[in-house]
């Protein structure tokens, strides 16, 4: 270029200038509106694919929880207190009124949530057993 006549330069840098609108946007700017683009189409994707319809076998329903922890207690009942927590996990899925389709998801550390919810709900439990003993006297 320090060889070229002025005006040739000026000719060059004529037809820069008219090259169009996207041309005079920076690789910054350009990268900012992709950042956002995608940005949006990540948060659509995520929203569109949150659930909001209730699952037919959500074991999370209150009503599901009721019968669950109406079967705990028959199974302590029926064995009279006298299970540990895995005995008592085991006793619960062979009883025959538990719902395999309903609580296809139910394992130890369910059972342990839901002990724990009854000793909370119940202060004066705090084992399978006196559980059993408070299931007698009432």
């Amino acid at each position: 270029m320090p060889f070229m006549k002025q005006k040739e330069l000026a000719g060059i840098r004529h037809a820069n200038k008219n090259k169009g609108f996207f041309m005079d946007i920076s690789l910054s700017t350009w990268m900012k509106v992709a950042f956002v683009a995608f940005m949006i189409v990540g948060i659509w994707k995520i929203y569109a694919f949150l659930p909001t319809k209730e699952l037919a076998d959500d074991d999370r329903k209150e009503e599901a929880e009721k019968e669950l922890l109406a079967l705990m207690l028959h199974v302590i009942r029926k064995h009279k207190g006298n299970l540990t927590s895995k005995e008592l996990f085991f006793a619960i899925q062979e009883d025959e009124g538990f719902n395999t389709k309903l609580f296809w998801r139910f394992n130890h550390n369910r059972l342990n949530q839901l002990l724990k919810t009854y000793y909370v709900q119940n202060p004066n439990t705090n084992s399978i057993l006196t559980i059993y003993k408070e299931l007698e006297t009432t």
